[in-house]
């Protein structure tokens, strides 16, 4: 009888317990970016700025501990990321600068899509993805230079005026013969 009772108290401990403790949460941090898609010749540097804040339901602070990102065609500089403060107390918000992307002088038209994580947790050494954005840079087609179309202009009026000599010509030619 006295292994039934401890046994039964251990499992309304263990219950109890269950019931008491407070299911873990994953604080979140919302971060948007102003400008997601960008247009941007080859050769230019893009600025995209972000509003990071945290949940007002957030059980305790989100901490911003690294950041992870991918671009094909282009070069991201995330140093600006350092400016963003290292954690956020719920309610609260941060508005700046997130990272600058460089494009290649050789890169071709079209659109490229990237993303930007925010890494971190409920530590200052958690390195759990908190945040992530989706962003776009369109490269459009590079249009003529003006000296470029100075040339076709001088090519066809060129082109044009030979013609036009050679109906003339041809005109003298047919009157000779008759």
């Amino acid at each position: 009888m006295k292994i039934v009772k401890t046994a039964l108290s251990l499992s309304v401990a263990f219950l109890a317990t269950l019931a008491l403790a407070r299911p873990a949460s994953a604080d979140t941090l919302n971060l948007q970016l102003s400008s997601p898609v960008q247009t941007g010749i080859p050769g230019t540097t893009l600025t995209f700025d972000a509003t990071a804040s945290a949940a007002n339901n957030n059980s305790a602070t989100v901490f911003l501990n690294g950041d992870n990102f991918n671009l094909d065609g282009a070069v991201i500089d995330d140093s600006d990321f350092l400016n963003f403060p290292f954690s956020l107390d719920p309610g609260d918000s941060f508005e700046g600068s997130l990272f600058t992307v460089t494009l290649a002088p050789t890169l071709a038209p079209g659109a490229y899509s990237g993303f930007f994580e925010i890494l971190g947790g409920s530590d200052s050494a958690a390195q759990n993805t908190i945040a992530t954005v989706n962003f776009e840079i369109d490269v459009p087609a590079a249009a003529p230079e003006p000296g470029t179309w100075l040339l076709l202009a001088t090519g066809i009026a060129f082109f044009v005026a030979l013609l036009h000599y050679r109906s003339k010509a041809g005109d003298a030619r047919f009157i000779a013969q008759q």
